[in-house]
């Protein structure tokens, strides 16, 4: 018999379907290809595994559930006693403004929470993140939710931060409303790279409104663009943080109209207790925010 494919059958059988299996796997694999290689497994063994529909596994399928269901339900277990602690210990990747404004706090809630609680952390964007959670190479991320999640991928909204124009304090600009009736938009724009979502999310608004300005600085962090705006270099794409207090040097246009960008969380599979703690003190987090 293939390992590979006794796996498959041990989450069809413990979730109740392959639907069910799919979102459940720790690894990316599609419905057909579970479906497939559980009809493989039948073949060899010369025996029907699980009614279809409804679900119900047969008596054959349930003897073969019970003789590997101690070796699948306990590799979770076997994988953190072997790192060492890992039940204890979150691989997390997040995107650089989570990192600055959100996860120092929810950090030290996790250690008050969790004794012996310890992490790894690395940086991405939520593209970057589903990679690494297919690969297992992490466990959660923390990102802005802008893309469709890949297959597998669950995600839940925790905060949304309303864009914003950042001015020199000096400038006669008091609305961003005086920028974009102008015919011709010839004010600077300092934004961060084109592949961040702050950006693509204004970029678009902007078409929607018939509207072109693109940047003419592009900076590596939101930090930069709230230096070059006050140093007097054009006007500066941000957000709306309740945490962030801009400098005196600068002055914030709402922007009224404009798609709030959403920030949550990503994860493949079965929650943790771990996992389902972290969560929940990011949830308490966010509403704090207000």
């Amino acid at each position: 018999m293939n390992v590979h494919h006794l796996e498959l059958f041990y989450y069809v059988a413990k979730y109740g379907g392959v639907s069910s299996a799919a979102r459940a796997m720790p690894y990316g694999i599609q419905q057909p290809a579970i479906s497939s290689q559980v009809l493989q497994l039948e073949d060899v063994l010369g025996v029907a595994l699980y009614q279809r529909r409804p679900f119900q596994l047969t008596r054959e399928g349930q003897v073969l559930y019970e003789s590997i269901e101690p070796f699948f339900g306990s590799l979770s277990e076997i994988s953190n006693r072997l790192r060492g602690g890992g039940e204890n210990r979150l691989r997390i990747a997040s995107a650089e403004v989570v990192q600055r404004d959100y996860l120092p706090d929810l950090l030290l809630r996790m250690k008050r929470r969790v004794n012996g609680f310890h992490f790894t952390l690395t940086h991405g964007r939520q593209n970057d993140i589903e990679a690494m959670l297919v690969a297992q190479k992490i466990d959660v991320g923390l990102s802005t939710l802008m893309d469709q999640t890949m297959v597998n991928i669950e995600s839940c909204e925790l905060h949304r931060l309303p864009p914003v124009l950042i001015v020199p304090v000096k400038s006669t600009f008091t609305k961003a409303s005086q920028i974009f009736e102008k015919d011709r938009i010839d004010l600077p724009l300092v934004s961060i790279d084109s592949n961040d979502a702050l950006y693509r999310l204004f970029q678009t608004t902007l078409r929607q409104r018939g509207l072109e300005w693109l940047p003419s600085l592009e900076v590596g962090s939101l930090d930069l663009v709230v230096r070059y705006v006050a140093e007097g270099f054009g006007a500066g794409l941000a957000l709306h943080h309740p945490r962030v207090e801009y400098p005196a040097t600068v002055r914030v246009l709402d922007l009224p109209d404009f798609t709030p960008l959403s920030f949550g969380a990503l994860w493949t599979g079965r929650m943790s207790p771990l996992l389902e703690a972290f969560l929940d003190e990011a949830q308490l987090l966010a509403r704090n925010l207000g």
